[in-house]
């Protein structure tokens, strides 16, 4: 027990002793008011500091009877936490807290990229909605009944008075954490900003997450943001589908064992789900889907248009309907005023005016946050060095009402994107380009996806395959007769050679074909990860087989009339098929199958792949589409190239045992080549994207690089990331997109 020095006792120092408060210092050095008591950086309590001895429990909080901490308090409360980073910490803990900064990552990135943490943002209101789109409150404040969820460590329970106040973010933060059925709904009209407001939420509970003790933490669970689609709760339950939909989106999860560590953190409520989309679904799907979330163990967040919950057998039991409020003119006007220099440039002054009178087309357009943003991105951004003038806008003959007005924004959304501006990286292509482009990519995602999302690796599916299947056969046919006509000849003869090297070449030229027309289905995006393709257990066993095989081959070679071979020989032979091994246990056997080292890459082995896969609890973060895309080419063909170099070795190996090492490495080249085509560039999806851009670009005009554009609409806010795929902004600018352009477009 450590003492800290006396002083004498002030006029407040009997009530401060009665009180027995307590403080505890955090991971970060703050320290935390308990009991009542006040807390600032470096000195905790409620008044002058008196003496008191501190004790250190076993978790690291320290207790002070009526005193502070002090410099020797927190040596010791250093020397604790040295103590406790050494000590092992639960894997649940580990991987709720490795999701948690993979989350923060990502949304911290998209809030800033919608531009939501700006100096002066919109404010968020909200207040209870009249709306029949969930059960009576009663249900979700269980006044009446026994509390589904424990508040949050921090918040306190929800009434129903607090509902009715309404507030801002963080009334519903308390909301959120504190809501006994742990069932929040944020309903809204079309373009209201009710994403915008998830997210703001995301983070505020992000926030409170990060801020709390450890041993607090593990009671406050990590919100993720995913839409519905592809979920069918008649196969899976809510859990299920999270835990599935967890491993395509963090690589925290990328693998069976991930699967299964994401199923434990759903069952100890370590996840929250926030639910954005489902008023994208039809009917009875949407009305199972919130069925199911009637019965998840975890909290439950649900976004949507009000209208699509108002129909039959289409609530969310026990639900507090929340609904987002329009933006009012005085926060939209003073939002954007704080946009502009002083003093604002011409014509502001009197659109600030005008947006406040009610009826008028401004005022009636601008209390949606998307159009605040659009109006923002076309003419605040730009109002200190462009000619355009916003009182345009203020022209009620090309703007009688409201929806011309927002057309006209989402119009110019485009061409102010891709408008070379002072002091901001420029555009590499036209409006004009972009504009054609984004039409042909609004058009397929209407037509092609239920859930208007636009994935990359379905771009192969847009365009017709014949030209590109026939291109990589015929590449690939005419380098493997080549290499075959090459080999054949210096190993055996003119004769041999100009007999089988044409049927090398169209042998590999109809293989080639089959195999990459196949990623013209709309495949699955597969996993493509280091810890994917090489978890430990199937490491091991790939070496376990190496040395058994090598050791094998060395001994049955000694035997008489062999011809014995060294030992660096024969474990150098047998390198490959442990490499092979690794492959075909891992979720890499793909890029072996057909080969000499394919055997057993069939579907009969996914159970002992499941098992060998599982791996610990490692660094996480959020997959980006362009990253996804990138990695798809680059590890592809890095495997590829490791895949043939193995092939190589082993047939060349015994070729030169028994021919020589001149032949042997002929026979090696021309054996390594079929893998080393079939597991890189044939048959990877990110390579196959690639060459459909240069199809489209020559039947549509789009660019070349269709995957860098992609991802530079997202930075110019004309996309957004929802996981490996992208979405458009809103569906108000893709419906506008696929529909008649006008003259000026």
């Amino acid at each position: 027990m450590v003492k800290w020095p006396g002083r004498r006792p002030g006029p407040d120092d009997d009530a401060e002793a009665g009180s027995g408060a307590k403080t505890a210092v955090t991971e970060t050095g703050e320290t935390r008011a308990r009991d009542g008591a006040r807390a600032v950086s470096g000195r905790a309590g409620p008044g002058p500091r008196r003496s008191g001895p501190v004790r250190v429990s076993r978790t690291g909080n320290a207790t002070a009877n009526g005193g502070v901490a002090n410099t020797g308090y927190l040596r010791i409360r250093k020397l604790v936490q040295v103590h406790q980073a050494a000590a092992p910490r639960p894997p649940l803990d580990v991987a709720a807290d490795a999701l948690a900064g993979a989350v923060r990552g990502q949304w911290e990135e998209e809030a800033a990229l919608r531009r939501l943490l700006e100096p002066a943002p919109l404010p968020l209101r909200w207040q209870v909605t009249r709306r029949k789109v969930a059960g009576r409150i009663d249900g979700a404040v269980a006044e009446e009944g026994r509390a589904r969820f424990d508040p949050l460590p921090g918040l306190a329970p929800v009434t129903r008075d607090v509902l009715r106040r309404g507030g801002g973010l963080p009334a519903l933060h308390a909301v959120y954490g504190g809501l006994p059925s742990g069932r929040l709904l944020l309903v809204g009209e079309p373009a209201v900003g009710k994403t915008s407001a998830a997210i703001l939420l995301l983070r505020e509970a992000l926030r409170h997450r990060a801020k709390a003790a450890p041993d607090e933490r593990a009671g406050i669970p990590v919100p993720v943001m995913l839409t519905p689609f592809g979920w069918d709760p008649a196969e899976e339950s809510a859990a299920d589908w999270v835990a599935g939909r967890l491993c395509h989106q963090y690589t925290l999860f990328r693998s069976r064992g991930g699967l299964d560590r994401a199923r434990e953190l759903l069952a100890d409520g370590r996840i929250a789900l926030f639910l954005d989309g489902i008023d994208e679904v039809a009917g009875k799907p949407r009305a199972a889907m919130l069925s199911a979330l009637e019965e998840a163990d975890f909290r439950v967040v649900v976004v949507s248009r009000a209208r699509a919950l108002t129909g039959r057998h289409q609530r969310l039991s026990g639900a507090a309907a929340l609904e987002i409020q329009p933006v009012s003119a005085e926060d939209a006007g003073a939002y954007l005023m704080n946009l502009l220099p002083d003093p604002g440039p011409s014509g502001w002054e009197e659109f600030h005016r005008r947006l406040h009178e009610p009826g008028s087309a401004v005022a009636e357009t601008l209390t949606s946050p998307l159009a605040v943003s659009l109006l923002r991105d076309v003419y605040a951004d730009h109002a200190d060095h462009d000619g355009r003038r916003v009182d345009e806008l203020l022209d009620t003959a090309r703007f009688p009402d409201a929806r011309s007005l927002r057309e006209h924004l989402l119009d110019q959304l485009i061409t102010t994107a891709y408008t070379p501006r002072p002091r901001r990286p420029r555009p590499r292509h036209s409006p004009e380009t972009a504009r054609r482009t984004l039409r042909y990519l609004a058009a397929q995602v209407t037509s092609t996806q239920a859930d208007r999302e636009l994935r990359w690796w379905h771009i192969p599916a847009w365009t017709d395959p014949r030209p590109r299947t026939i291109a990589v056969g015929a590449v690939t046919g005419l380098l493997y007769g080549l290499v075959g006509l090459f080999v054949l000849w210096e190993t055996t003869g003119p004769l041999w050679a100009c007999l089988l090297a044409p049927l090398c070449a169209v042998a590999g030229a109809v293989l080639a074909a089959h195999r990459h027309a196949e990623l013209s289905d709309q495949p699955p995006l597969p996993s493509a990860g280091w810890r994917d393709i090489f978890p430990p257990r199937a490491v091991a066993l790939g070496i376990f087989v190496w040395l058994f095989s090598g050791t094998v081959s060395w001994l049955a070679l000694q035997l008489p009339g062999m011809h014995p071979l060294p030992v660096w020989l024969a474990c150098l032979a047998a390198l490959p098929l442990g490499f092979g091994t690794t492959l075909v246990s891992s979720r890499g056997y793909k890029l072996v199958a057909g080969t000499l080292l394919g055997t057993g890459s069939g579907p009969g082995y996914n159970e002992l792949r499941d098992r060998l896969s599982r791996r610990p609890v490692a660094e996480t973060q959020a997959v980006g589409p362009r990253e996804v895309w990138r990695h798809h080419i680059g590890l592809r063909l890095l495997l590829g190239l490791l895949t043939g170099v193995a092939v190589a070795l082993f047939a060349g190996l015994l070729a030169a045992h028994e021919y020589g090492v001149e032949k042997g490495a002929l026979v090696g080249a021309l054996a390594g080549l079929y893998p080393f085509l079939f597991a890189g560039p044939v048959g990877n999806l990110g390579v196959a994207t690639a060459l459909a851009a240069l199809q489209l670009s020559a039947a549509e005009g789009t660019p070349v690089r269709l995957v860098a554009f992609l991802e530079d609409a997202r930075r110019r806010g004309i996309l957004r990331a929802a996981g490996p795929a992208y979405q458009f902004r809103h569906d108000w600018l893709r419906a506008r997109l696929t529909g008649p352009a006008r003259s000026g477009d």
